[in-house]
This record gives C-alpha cells, structure tokens and sequence, in this order.
C-alpha cells in the first residue's frame, strides 16, 4: 500500500469552511483538499504542531507547540516548506502530529480516496477491495492513530524511535481517553507504525461500565498519551462535532 504523503498535507491552503467536514459529495467523488482536511483538521483529526525556533538573544533553539487553528494561521500565510520566515522571526523547524479516530467512517473514507487518487491507474477489482475497510466493523474498540511529520528531521528522528519502541505496558499508564465529566478508558493495546501508512495506533475500549463511552452528551473527548520524552500528546475533541450522516462517528 503506498504511503500517503502526510508532509505536505498541512501545507494546503485550508481555505474550506468548517462546514467541508460534512461534505455535501459522497467520499468517492472528493478532491484531495477534501481528505487532507479531513486528516488533518476535521471533527475526527486534529494536528498537534511543535515550533523549534531560535530565540533573538541565544543560540539554542526552544520549543512551542501550536494548536491545529493556529498552526493553519501561520501555514495559510507562510509556507514553513520553502523557507520563508514564520512573521518576523527565522524560519521555525516544525514537527506534526496527526491525531485521528480511524474508527470513524470519514477517517476511513479519506484514507482510501487518498490512495485512489495517488494510484489513478489501480484496477477496479482493487479500488473495490480497497473500499472494503470503510465499512469495516470496529466492534467493540476504539481506534486511534498518529502520523508524524514535519521539517525538523533532528527532533523527528528521536520521535519517531519513541513512537516505534514504546513499550504497551507502560504506555497503559500514561495514555487514555476521557469524557467531559472526567470518566477515562485506558489503553487496551498498541501497535507500533507499519507500511500502511496509517501510522501508530492506539486501541480503547468502546464501553465502560457497559454502557458506550462516548454519546451525544459527552461533550468533549480528551485524546491522552506520553510516548516517551518528546512526545507527549494532548487533543480534545467536540463529540457534537463528530455527528457523520446522521451518526455518532468516533
């Protein structure tokens, strides 16, 4: 399965409303635009973006992390991939973090209208058996994922080594989901990056006390986790915001 190209998603414009979220065309018909936004900067994906960059009176660099909304302001303006300058100040290296349900069908839908947009030349058969894990049944889990990226190839060298290494028993200590109300699932499992592009994933129980985790009135869930010393990852999500038609997708 080919690889999408996640480093230069957040360099798209990202002149689309809140409202393309909700895209009016079926998934099959989207542009790129459409599924890059919805992978990086959707009701089911946000992108955590740290900022290395030198300070006016020193020589070493310091660290700043920026939310998906205000990494969008500074990429909508400046391109961090040619080199340009970030406002006043010298061009900052930058390393992504791309946080998304895949249990939730437009994760899904984006991934594989990736692919097939990639590999315009694929057979029918494949686009078909491609589109199979869309409507995949995730039973009794909920599945996140995490793509890492960006331009500061000395700090994504050592992300990417925790990523990889992280050991699932001591990630259960460190990494869960929480409601609004302060109710929290913890990590049932983890599975290190593969070659499906799909990056890192994180497995949580979808009930608790048997009843769904997550519903309409849980107002924000609160993505969790430390893998490690550089990566340590803090998303929150509005559930009134991840209504797919007509469902409660997450």
């Amino acid at each position: 399965m080919l690889k999408i190209p996640f480093s230069l998603l957040l360099f798209i414009a990202l002149s689309v409303s809140v409202a393309a979220q909700k895209n009016s065309k079926p998934w099959t018909e989207w542009a790129a635009k459409d599924a890059q936004k919805i992978l990086t900067d959707s009701a089911w994906a946000q992108t955590q973006s740290e900022f290395a960059e030198p300070p006016a009176a020193a020589g070493t660099a310091v660290t700043r992390t920026m939310s998906t909304n205000e990494a969008r302001m500074v990429t909508d303006s400046k391109s961090l991939e040619s080199g340009e300058t970030l406002g006043n100040k010298s061009t900052a290296l930058a390393v992504h973090f791309r946080v998304c349900f895949l249990s939730a069908k437009p994760i899904r839908q984006a991934f594989i209208r990736m692919i097939e947009l990639q590999q315009p030349e694929m057979s029918p058969e494949r686009v078909a058996q491609l589109r199979t894990f869309v409507d995949r049944d995730f039973g009794d889990y909920v599945v996140v994922t995490l793509i890492t990226d960006g331009t500061d190839k000395k700090r994504i060298g050592p992300a990417m080594q925790e990523i990889t290494s992280a050991d699932p028993a001591v990630l259960k200590n460190t990494t869960y989901l929480e409601r609004k109300d302060g109710k929290r699932v913890a990590l049932l499992d983890y599975r290190a990056p593969g070659t499906d592009g799909m990056g890192a994933k994180f497995v949580f129980p979808r009930t608790l006390e048997g009843k769904p985790f997550i519903d309409a009135n849980s107002g924000e869930v609160h993505f969790m986790a430390e893998l490690g010393k550089s990566v340590k990852l803090n998303r929150r999500f509005k559930v009134a915001e991840m209504i797919y038609d007509g469902k409660l997708e997450f």
